[in-house]
């Protein structure tokens, strides 16, 4: 094909004063979702994430589930708001956390601890809600999501209004209410302390009919996978690497483009793929295009499966 250049000139020649012209990178990315872009771009494809419909946990670790459980008042008039993360092939509850909201900060410091004591698993699924997804964020993605891709954790998000894709999840939800929250605790200390009495009870002394009755504490084991912290990032087949500032853009000759702000601090790879056109890449996913006309990226199909937040 005659490439975003011809063509972007193509439509000034036909079409100036009538519409408004696309940049370069927007009709290039319009040709990569049509697989019309170059060898370069295609080769690419194999190290990017084509979707990921839900898997079945087959040993532990392979999959853990994480969710708020709804909110509720405690004695104290507070609001209490319940981050739990269950391993799916064995059933253990693994967090069972009295938090005061849903803010990323508490909720990346409980996974820190979460992860220091039972290491990382292959893939976390999650709902659509902050602080797991961003509907206003790059591919939906979340501060806490991009945290859990750096230490090569997947994500799997149910559909919007589909708790069943959760189910084993939501199970444990509704005994965890049951005998935790009817009454609640005075306070946050006093619920925290229901919740490490239900763990107990839960992984160590109720038999479950959906293990043969066994404990969950019979099948589960600690990752392999230690948390060690955050990986350096390097992209060795790209032409650069480039630091998103706090606001969530780069800089490039001079000229500021607008990524996203919840890739702020992290470092990505750029690589000029046609004239004055640059494929962003996060990691191994391709992310889209700029260029330093329109001085934005221009997205492309999602690298981290079908975009599935009811706000897209």
């Amino acid at each position: 094909h005659w490439g975003a250049r011809k063509i972007r000139e193509l439509l000034i020649r036909k079409l100036a004063g009538d519409v408004r012209i696309p940049a370069k990178s927007t009709v290039h990315a319009v040709l990569d979702r049509h697989g019309l872009v170059s060898q370069a771009r295609k080769r690419n494809r194999a190290n990017k994430a084509m979707g990921t419909p839900l898997s079945q946990a087959a040993v532990p670790n392979d999959l853990w589930c994480a969710d708020f459980k709804g909110e509720f008042k405690l004695g104290n008039g507070r609001y209490c708001y319940p981050l739990t993360v269950t391993d799916q092939a064995s059933r253990y509850l693994l967090l069972a956390e009295a938090l005061e909201a849903t803010r990323e900060a508490p909720v990346i410091e409980a996974f820190v601890r979460l992860f220091r004591e039972r290491g990382l698993p292959l893939a976390i699924r999650s709902d659509n809600g902050v602080p797991f997804a961003s509907p206003n964020g790059l591919y939906n993605l979340s501060k806490l999501s991009v945290w859990w891709l750096r230490l090569g954790i997947a994500i799997e998000r149910i559909k919007p209004g589909n708790p069943q894709q959760n189910g084993r999840h939501e199970r444990m939800h509704r005994t965890l209410k049951q005998e935790t929250t009817r009454p609640p605790g005075m306070n946050a200390l006093q619920q925290q302390a229901r919740f490490d009495a239900f763990i107990s009870e839960f992984n160590e002394e109720r038999p479950h009919e959906a293990l043969a009755m066994k404990l969950p504490t019979e099948l589960y084991t600690p990752s392999s996978r230690p948390y060690s912290g955050l990986p350096e990032l390097t992209y060795p087949l790209h032409d650069k690497d480039i630091l998103v500032t706090a606001c969530g853009r780069i800089c490039m000759m001079r000229k500021k483009i607008n990524v996203s702000t919840v890739l702020a601090g992290q470092r990505l790879g750029i690589k000029e793929v046609d004239d004055g056109i640059w494929l962003v890449s996060f990691m191994h996913y391709d992310l889209g295009y700029i260029d330093l006309e329109q001085r934005t990226l221009q997205t492309i199909d999602n690298p981290f499966g079908t975009r599935l937040s009811p706000m897209s």
